[in-house]
């Protein structure tokens, strides 16, 4: 097959990857945990979770979700802006074996019912600001477990206080809301800490995210990706941040790069570019 559009590459982009070095996003994701256990994964609001306090953090919300006794592949919710607990959740789920549903924050209640109806959703972690949109649609979907993060939760002690108190008291950014049964972010971690997080096998096959569309010409329409093709995405991406002196393969990523999220990650190219790809390079 001809590929002409190769002739047209900078120098030192690979024109092949091969997706097959990993066999699922959990591969990558530990592998980035062990290499780059001590340098920061992330930054939000002059707090910085090292690739260690994701490791240690995932594993506990990971374990969490598996004491609640959710099968397999279940479709966890994730329905936050761009805050600490984001990554966070997004590798206890993967890790965990369970499925990533992410939810626009901003949807209106007929909007997430649809969406959590549709996914399957047994189980969800969401910002408590949009809490009492859940509240409203709950008893129409499958969701059986829920925790609750608060803007503060992962900023440490006076400084995350402050942080709820002006949300939730200044700005009242938080609604009042009713979920019985909910447990909170930093609950789920204390009770999965005492857990251990089971390693169920996770192949390419398996599907890592739902990933709903903007629904601009009718409903959200949930888009399945599988492991092989996130992990044939975000190595695409790294490709084409290689230059002449950065070499092919894993040792290109140990160049430094900073990724400004200005996307929501529960967009795609929030997700995949800024997200996944981020936490996968050596920062």
């Amino acid at each position: 097959m001809q590929r002409p559009w190769l002739a047209h590459y900078p120098p030192g982009i690979p024109a092949d990857i091969d997706p097959g070095r990993y066999r699922s996003l959990v591969q990558l994701l530990e592998e980035s945990f062990e290499q780059f256990a001590e340098r920061p994964a992330f930054v939000c609001m002059g707090k910085t979770l090292a690739y260690a306090d994701i490791d240690a953090m995932s594993r506990k919300l990971g374990a969490w979700l598996q004491s609640r006794g959710l099968p397999r592949g279940a479709r966890v919710a994730l329905m936050m802006p761009n805050v600490l607990q984001y990554p966070v959740a997004i590798a206890a789920v993967l890790r965990a074996g369970y499925t990533v549903v992410n939810v626009n924050p901003l949807y209106t209640a007929p909007e997430l019912q649809h969406q959590l109806k549709d996914s399957g959703a047994e189980a969800i972690v969401i910002l408590e600001n949009f809490a009492s949109t859940l509240q409203k649609v709950l008893p129409e979907t499958a969701i059986r477990h829920i925790v609750v993060a608060s803007m503060g939760d992962l900023m440490g002690g006076v400084k995350g206080a402050i942080v709820n108190a002006v949300v939730r008291h200044v700005k009242k950014l938080v609604p009042p809301f009713s979920l019985p049964g909910a447990v909170g972010f930093r609950r789920a971690l204390a009770q999965g800490a005492a857990r251990e997080l089971a390693r169920p096998e996770v192949g390419p096959e398996d599907v890592a995210f739902l990933q709903y569309t903007g629904g601009t010409t009718g409903v959200a329409k949930g888009a399945v990706l599988l492991h092989r093709n996130l992990v044939a995405n975000v190595l695409q991406c790294d490709a084409w941040l290689l230059t002449d002196e950065r070499p092919a393969g894993k040792e290109a990523r140990h160049s430094p790069h900073i990724f400004v999220c200005a996307l929501p990650l529960y967009h795609i190219f929030g997700l995949t570019v800024c997200g996944l790809l981020g936490l996968l390079m050596d920062p």
